[in-house]
């Protein structure tokens, strides 16, 4: 017999954004070239900021620390086809010209329903998680993405234990997160179907410290220890737009 499916609600849709920037191009260019790119970017991100303000998407950026990447964008919004939009608008900017597609990764927000009062409903939001399903990201200093699978092992099937085992464990796991509640922030991604592993987590916090805490207490977790595979991790410093002139000066 088949194990029940779980049933989620889903709101906005996400893209991870990684890119290297082409510094050697960056310095060979004219003082001109540079301004204009920069303050051309400068009225995308406010362009950005306005649609956030309106409660249509979020977005942020982060400056990634080791050399997977320099940049990473996280973007917010109703649909893929707005994500699309975005992506191509940057790409065609003039800072553009020296953003190097990197890593990218695409999911859309969920909350998992255990217990569901209506289920087959899936953009039907209940006020009560409409917040954690098209949440406003948090200008946080720091930022940690990592993508996540469940295991498929003979002895450790996660897609073949019963419901009420799975509400159990992850209930467990919830209880040790809530301890950082105030110290990280967590939004939870399924990309079931959409990319290459099956959930995306994105942390962030004021002290990078609380990453590998938080993280590192989850492993004990029996759904982590018995169940979990983890992809590359992210992390990153937080770039506001009055920020954007320094980072990119020479």
């Amino acid at each position: 017999m088949a194990a029940e499916a779980v049933v989620t609600m889903d709101g906005w849709c996400m893209l991870h954004d990684s890119r290297v920037f082409d510094w050697a191009s960056w310095k060979v260019a004219n003082e001109k070239e540079r301004t204009e790119a920069v303050a051309e970017f400068k009225e995308l991100i406010s362009k950005w900021e306005a649609v956030e303000e309106q409660k249509n998407g979020s977005q942020s950026i982060y400056k990634v620390v080791g050399n997977k990447a320099d940049l990473i964008f996280i973007f917010l919004r109703p649909t893929m086809d707005v994500l699309e939009e975005i992506q191509r608008e940057l790409n065609k900017s003039k800072i553009g010209d020296y953003l190097i597609p990197g890593y990218s990764y695409v999911s859309i927000v969920e909350k998992t329903m255990h217990n569901p009062m209506d289920e087959g409903r899936d953009r039907e939001l209940n006020s009560k998680v409409e917040a954690l399903l098209k949440p406003i990201l948090p200008k946080w200093e720091h930022a940690c993405f990592y993508p996540m699978a469940r295991r498929r092992w003979k002895d450790a099937n996660w897609f073949a234990i019963d419901k009420a085992e799975r509400t159990r464990l992850l209930y467990e796991h919830g209880m040790t997160g809530r301890k950082y509640a105030g110290k990280v922030k967590e939004i939870i991604s399924g990309s079931i179907g959409l990319d290459e592993w099956e959930w995306g987590v994105t942390l962030f916090a004021h002290d990078p410290l609380q990453f590998k805490k938080i993280v590192y207490e989850m492993r004990f977790d029996e759904v982590t220890s018995k169940y979990a595979e983890f992809g590359d991790f992210l992390v990153g410093n937080y770039l506001p737009k009055d920020d954007v002139d320094t980072y990119f000066s020479l």
